[in-house]
C-alpha cells in the first residue's frame, strides 16, 4: 500500500520534527519509566496504573508513527512569492454573502490544518472550492450548514 503525499509548509515541517523529537525524547522515556514502576509492583491484572500507562503508551507509539509517515511523505509547499490564483500556501481574504465581516484562511496541507487558527487544508471543503480561483471570483461552498457563497476578496 503507497502511502499519500502529505504537503506541508516548512514551518509545519519544523513543528513536526520538534514535536516528534519531544516525544521520543522526553514522552516515552518517562512513560517507559512509569510502566517499569507499575510492572514492579506486582498483580498486573488489578494495576489500574499499569493499565493507563499502557494505553497511554500505544497512543504515544501511534501518534510518534503517524508523524513519522507524514513526515516521510512530505512535500514542503514552496510559497515562492504573491500569486493571482489560490493555491497550497495562500493566504485568502474572503467574505460570505450577505456579511459585513471578512474571513482570513491559510490553505495548508491537512497535517497542519487547524481552522481554530485559521489554517484549512486544501481538501476541506472550502479549502477545495478556492483552489485555482482568483480575487473577485464568487465561490459556491457546499458546507455541512448548506450551500455557501464567498467573495475572494484577497490573496496572499
Amino acid at each position: 500500500m503507497q502511502e499519500e503525499v502529505t504537503y506541508v509548509t516548512a514551518e509545519g515541517m519544523e513543528e513536526l520534527r520538534r514535536e516528534l523529537t519531544q516525544l521520543r525524547e522526553v514522552k516515552r522515556p518517562e512513560l517507559a519509566q512509569r510502566l517499569k514502576e507499575a510492572v514492579s509492583m506486582g498483580d498486573l491484572k488489578e494495576n489500574a496504573d499499569y493499565h493507563d500507562t499502557r494505553e497511554q503508551m500505544a497512543l504515544l507509539d501511534g501518534r510518534i508513527n503517524h508523524i513519522e509517515a507524514i513526515l516521510r511523505n512530505a512535500v514542503i509547499i514552496e510559497n515562492d512569492g504573491p500569486s493571482d490564483e489560490v493555491r497550497i500556501g495562500s493566504k485568502v481574504t474572503i467574505r460570505e454573502e450577505g456579511e459585513e465581516d471578512d474571513e482570513v484562511y491559510s490553505i495548508v496541507g491537512a497535517a497542519e490544518a487547524n481552522p481554530r487558527e485559521g489554517r484549512i487544508s486544501q481538501k476541506s471543503p472550502i479549502g477545495a472550492a478556492l483552489i485555482g480561483r482568483r480575487k473577485g471570483d464568487k465561490v459556491r461552498v457546499e458546507t455541512p450548514n448548506g450551500q455557501v457563497v464567498f467573495k475572494i476578496r484577497k490573496i496572499e
